[in-house]
């Protein structure tokens, strides 16, 4: 009998069968790992990571996995690698919105936008101050090698982000150019003729006062003694003179007003030798624009502000007021 043969049409056609079936079976999992990568994530609240320098992707897609971020691992990791962005994803801290797909992890990983934080230095800090809040952040790098010089920094709120070098966000604080806004509308009537000079008189005018609507007229009051050869009289600098910057410790004594330092304005006719914190914005610009009054005396009114005098005797006047609310909140 002859031999049967297989017929080559029947082999082609399981060939066929195969590789159909494999296509189809690889056409399925690319569908469900493109479902997998682009459906909305698990995290239910906006969420911080922290991706370190050199991190391979592997250590990146268990972290997010750690903090509850992707699911499953294997789509985000495949899908990256695969695709070549695993090259790209950028070292920082990200802030990660909550039901971000892994699509849009991936997105911001490569993007590099990194999460901005405020640092705010309060108005009237002085350098050392300045010195110590940067040192006692965490998120910031680098050590500051030297004090910046008082009235040199411009308080206010500035953004960094995690790893930042101290030292640098030191010198973006300089006031500058903020300085010599300020002086293109110098009033040459002003008894001052520096820039120095008008900030050792805004470091006053910020530590006299945390009523922002007076410091126009404590900078007038000021101005008008320096015009008329008077001493100034600040406990503030009396303060600075005695702590070099840091804090007292304790209320001022008055038997402290008669400790002569370089800055106790008490003793001293004139201007201290320097500025004796880091004025804000607002204490700069009522310096340069004080407020048109005669005003020559200040005290406290118990309510947190000042009452002002342009003489002596109602000046006294309102100091005998003032003691006696001292007396009747039972101080000294």
């Amino acid at each position: 009998m002859p031999e049967h043969k297989k017929l080559p049409h029947l082999k082609s056609a399981a060939l066929l069968g195969a590789s159909s079936f494999g296509l189809l079976a690889l056409l399925l999992v690319v569908m469900a790992n493109s479902y997998l990568f682009y459906r909305a994530g698990p995290a239910s609240e906006d969420t911080t990571t922290i991706i370190e320098h050199g991190a391979p992707l592997a250590r990146v897609a268990d972290q997010l996995i750690q903090q509850g971020l992707i699911s499953p691992r294997a789509s985000f990791y495949w899908t990256a690698r695969i695709s070549g962005a695993a090259s790209e994803v950028r070292a920082g801290e990200y802030l990660i919105p909550a039901r971000a797909s892994q699509a849009d992890i991936l997105q911001i990983l490569k993007q590099g936008v990194v999460l901005q934080h405020k640092l705010t230095i309060p108005e009237g800090t002085t350098s050392y101050g300045v010195t110590v809040i940067l040192q006692s952040n965490p998120r910031l790098t680098g050590e500051i090698d030297t004090i910046p010089g008082e009235g040199t920094l411009l308080p206010e709120t500035y953004l960094y982000s995690r790893g930042d070098d101290r030292g640098k966000l030191l010198e973006r604080m300089n006031n500058s150019t903020f300085l010599e806004g300020l002086w293109a509308g110098y009033d040459h009537s002003l008894p001052f003729s520096t820039l120095e000079e008008a900030v050792i008189i805004a470091s006053m005018v910020e530590e006299e006062t945390a009523v922002p609507e007076e410091r126009t007229l404590i900078a007038a009051v000021f101005l008008n003694r320096l015009k008329l050869g008077m001493r100034l009289q600040s406990d503030p600098t009396v303060i600075y003179g005695l702590a070099k910057g840091e804090p007292l410790g304790h209320l001022l004594r008055q038997s402290e007003l008669d400790k002569d330092t370089p800055f106790n304005t008490y003793i001293h006719y004139g201007l201290p030798p320097g500025p004796i914190s880091n004025p804000g914005k607002a204490a700069l610009d009522a310096v340069f624009n004080p407020a048109g009054a005669d005003a020559l005396y200040f005290v406290a009114d118990g309510s947190g502000g000042h009452v002002f005098a342009a003489t002596l005797e109602e000046h006294n006047q309102n100091v005998v007021k003032w003691r006696k609310f001292q007396s009747e909140q039972g101080k000294d």
